[in-house]
């Protein structure tokens, strides 16, 4: 035994090796204040079972899947499972049933295992219903109570008792068949629910049984809720062409579908003699058969009165009765939405309308409910008679044409209006001036007017134009306004006549065109350069302007290419690769033989000048700024050196152009605003850094000082032959004569 027992204790040992928990269950306790054994479910010594213990499961055990490891509650969130059960429920003392069969939803929920009953409501059924069972965790029916029901114990067609009461489960929803299908349960098949005998008679007694006050429900509620603010609109007309003084009537329909009545308003046009009505059919329901006679008050309506009761006590409540049979009651045929469509004819109270169109909305719905595509419009308006040529009377001669023509209109005379728009659009404003000048001579045989120089301006605003002659000492001419600001008619026409004149307009002005001015033959020579810009922005206007068509006619000239490249390169002696105008202009008037004019010259010249540099020179813009520092007495340089060194943290020598700038306004230094710029321009690096002390020391004028400006005398170029005496500078003094050959002849 001795051995025995060593080798017991053996195994005992080698079993507990590792083993940390030695703790013993607590099987007994206290009940109601009564010793008693509570723990027969309880562990052994360490929290292992016992021989032959089994350890029952508190909540669902579900299969393992591939899925996460998650809890319960997080897994099975918001995921029920709901089947359909009945209740046999016995109702004693009472001959007419003795059950019920009362339906239940029962909700299984996954999360934690706990159940809830719930009774549909059911109309006048006289029993409380709803929830049934409240929802919590429901344990077994007895001996099994200390266990609770979980998701193995459901299934189709099988009884589940509830406290008692036994539940027939007949039927599942989808999401239960297919979650319990996936865990393993096999489905049984659905069953039936059986009729409640109880209900089934009251049923069968309701549809033998007529009411005693059959009041008719007219729900017009739904129809105002949907239908509220959408309104179908007709273009129809009223043909009473066949009566007498009868012509044809447009009007528009609207139906409302909110309560199907309709609404006829007429168009009418102007000076038609007619009252403006507000409505040609106030809103109301329109009978198709009409007009169907006069009525009394009360006898079309949509219910039957048959008498009217009220109580004799104080507290009295007023009532009326329907009458069933409706005895005298007047049908009537009211227009629907499914009766108006295009080219249907309607029954307007004796008037036949015609509906010819329909807006958008409306072919939308009948699109949208009755699948109807066709919406061809029919012509609602009468073709209007031949309109009468209105002849007026000749022109006067007492003012303008206009005015004369005004006084033919109407029998009081109003004043012409100009054109407002174009007026504001061509105004002058600022720097823009839209006017069109242009220097001219005067044509004609007389050698003292031969000189003459004259300025024809043009208005773009209202066409007006003006001449001006420059006064010049020694002349013999007073010069001055030689035209006043007029339009200017073209020679040739007929002056007592009903048509307007024609006027000279502004794609008629260019260089070398020849303007007659109320008899005054002019040639244009030059004009400024806001004129060459403008007809060159907008040469749709002025083809002679237009660079791509002046080359194109260039182009037509491509057999004297090599001729023309000659001539140039002997009038280049210095081999420039450039020409002066007047030398250019000589040579391609000479090669094109007057197939090209002055404006295309110049347009070409503009286009391959010699760019100017329009920047001065730096010592220029520093002996403008002494001249003005002089005339104001600055010397105050030190001072502003001392600034720089001062904001100079880094002492480098140098500062920011726009630190300098703002000491200089700040010093108040008397320099305009665009001369400082320019001058911290050409003192600035590539950093935008200026050397203050080199800056300051070539403005001071008393030490640095710099040679006075020289004013450059105005030498009037004067061209040859037709552009003698032309008191302007020529267009352009250079041109690249190389690069218009390229582009011409190498392309």
């Amino acid at each position: 035994w001795a051995l025995i027992t060593l080798a017991i204790l053996g195994c005992l040992l080698c079993s507990q090796m590792g083993k940390e928990k030695f703790h013993k269950s607590q099987h007994w306790g206290f009940c109601n204040n009564v010793r008693m054994l509570v723990g027969e479910d309880k562990p052994g010594i360490g929290g292992e079972l016992l021989f032959g213990q089994k350890i029952k499961p508190k909540y669902s055990v579900f299969p393992k899947g591939m899925g996460t490891d998650s809890p319960s509650w997080v897994a099975f969130d918001k995921q029920v499972l709901s089947f359909d059960a009945y209740l046999e429920d016995e109702v004693p003392d009472k001959s007419q049933e003795n059950y019920r069969i009362r339906r239940y939803k029962i909700y299984f929920y996954l999360e934690d295992d706990t159940v809830e009953v719930n009774e549909p409501v059911l109309q006048n059924s006289g029993l409380p219903q709803g929830i049934f069972i409240r929802r919590h965790r429901i344990s077994l029916p007895p001996p099994n109570e200390d266990q609770f029901y979980t998701v193995h114990h459901f299934n189709v067609n099988t009884d589940i008792v509830f406290y008692g009461r036994t539940f027939k489960i007949y039927d599942c929803d989808a999401f239960t068949k297919n979650f319990l299908t996936k865990i393993g349960v096999k489905l049984n098949p659905p069953g039936q629910c059986p009729e409640d005998p109880y209900m089934k008679t009251r049923r069968e007694k309701l549809d033998c049984m007529e009411p005693i006050c059959p009041y008719e429900s007219f729900d017009t509620l739904k129809q105002f809720l949907e239908y509220d603010r959408k309104v179908l609109r007709f273009f129809c007309v009223w043909d009473d062409s066949g009566s007498v003084f009868g012509d044809r009537r447009e009007l528009i329909l609207h139906y409302f579908l909110s309560d199907d009545t309709i609404e006829i308003k007429e168009v009418l046009p102007h000076n038609s003699g007619r009252d403006a009505m507000s409505l040609f059919l106030q809103r109301r329901k329109l009978p198709k058969y009409g007009p169907p006679g006069v009525y009394q008050p009360g006898q079309l309506t949509d219910r039957t009165v048959l008498n009217v009761y009220g109580g004799y006590s104080q507290t009295r409540v007023y009532g009326f009765l329907l009458d069933k049979y409706q005895l005298g009651k007047l049908d009537q045929e009211f227009y629907k939405d499914t009766d108006l469509s295009i080219g249907t004819t309607i029954n307007v109270w004796g008037r036949k309308v015609l509906l010819c169109d329909c807006d958008d909305f409306t072919k939308t719905y009948y699109r949208t409910k009755y699948g109807i595509e066709n919406f061809t419009s029919i012509p609602c308006k009468a073709p209007s008679p031949p309109k009468i040529e209105r002849k007026f009377p000749p022109y006067t001669g007492f003012g303008s044409e206009e005015d004369s023509l005004r006084s033919c209109i109407g029998l009081m005379p109003t004043p012409h209006q100009r054109n407002f728009k174009k007026f504001i659009e061509f105004d002058s404003y600022g720097n823009i001036s839209n006017t069109l000048r242009f220097f001219a001579k005067l044509i004609t045989h007389k050698c003292a007017d031969v000189e003459r120089m004259f300025v024809i301006s043009y208005f773009l605003s209202d066409d007006t134009i003006s001449v001006f002659e420059p006064i010049e000492r020694n002349s013999g001419y007073t010069g001055g306004m030689f035209l006043k600001r007029v339009r200017v008619k073209k020679p040739g026409q007929e002056v007592f006549k009903s048509e307007f004149s024609e006027y000279i307009k502004a794609e008629e002005l260019y260089v070398g065109a020849k303007v007659n001015v109320n008899g005054y033959l002019f040639f244009l020579v030059n004009a400024d350069e806001y004129t060459l810009n403008y007809m060159e922005r907008n040469s749709d206007k002025f083809p002679l302007s237009s660079i791509e068509l002046v080359i194109q006619k260039l182009k037509e000239e491509e057999c004297k290419s090599r001729e023309l490249k000659q001539v140039f390169t002997a009038a280049d002696c210095m081999h420039t690769k450039m020409v002066d105008f007047n030398t250019f202009r000589e040579i391609m008037m000479n090669l094109t033989v007057g197939k090209l004019t002055d404006q295309e010259v110049i347009t070409i010249a503009r286009r391959y000048r010699v760019p100017e540099d329009p920047c001065p020179h730096r010592n220029v813009l520093v002996a403008q700024a002494h001249e003005q520092l002089k005339k104001n007495a600055f010397e105050n340089f030190e001072r502003l050196i001392a600034m720089c060194v001062y904001e100079d943290r880094e002492k480098k020598k140098v500062l920011p152009s726009k630190d300098i700038k703002r000491l200089c306004k700040s010093s108040r230094l008397p320099l305009n605003e665009d001369l400082l710029g320019s001058l911290l321009s050409g003192f600035e690096d590539s950093e935008k850094q200026i050397n203050y002390e080199s800056f300051f020391c070539a403005l001071n004028w008393r030490v640095n000082p710099v040679p006075v400006l020289e004013v450059a005398s105005y030498i009037k170029e004067r061209c040859e032959d037709e552009w003698l005496g032309m008191p302007s500078p020529i267009p352009v003094k250079y041109i690249y004569y190389l690069n218009l050959l390229k582009d011409v002849f190498m392309r």
